[in-house]
């Protein structure tokens, strides 16, 4: 095993993982729970709430979960196959996923922070959805780009 990809997965597991994973046993019922208690009239959305947000940590586990896959084709030396590039579209679609729950969140959210008092909550909402904006034009950029070389690759394959 490389040291960088075993740093990196270390990183991925322990760093990425554990915070959403604490994050959604811990905080996210209490968060459900503060909106009920704030908006009495839309206590009835506690649970939809709730749900929609574990089925986005449910992605995000899902796409990281495609990002050590894809770490350990790299460890394996077949960064360059289409194994590879599977796992790049299930990231670009977990991001666009997690993104499109969050755009369909983000009434929930102002309702919320109009109740509160705290737009903070709005901006990290936002935060969210650009961020796995980003992810998935990140992960469809680097698709493209793998899908390219590999054909280079077999052309070369081909020639030789």
């Amino acid at each position: 095993m490389k040291k960088e990809t075993s740093f990196l997965k270390c990183v991925v597991v322990v760093v990425m993982g554990l915070p959403v994973l604490a994050l959604s046993i811990f905080i996210l019922p209490g968060i459900a729970e503060f909106f009920a208690e704030l908006n009495p009239e839309l206590d009835f959305l506690q649970y939809p709430f709730l749900i929609g947000l574990y089925v986005t940590a449910i992605v995000f586990f899902a796409a990281l979960y495609q990002t050590l896959k894809l770490l350990n084709f790299i460890d394996k030396n077949q960064a360059f196959s289409d194994l590879s590039v599977k796992a790049l579209k299930m990231i670009k679609y977990c991001a666009i996923i997690i993104s499109a729950f969050y755009v369909v969140f983000i009434p929930l959210i102002y309702l919320m922070a109009e109740a509160d008092d705290a737009p903070g909550m709005i901006l990290i909402g936002m935060v969210i959805i650009f961020g796995s904006m980003v992810i998935a034009v990140f992960a469809a950029v680097l698709q493209k780009l793998l899908k390219n070389a590999i054909e280079i690759k077999s052309e070369n394959d081909l020639t030789v």
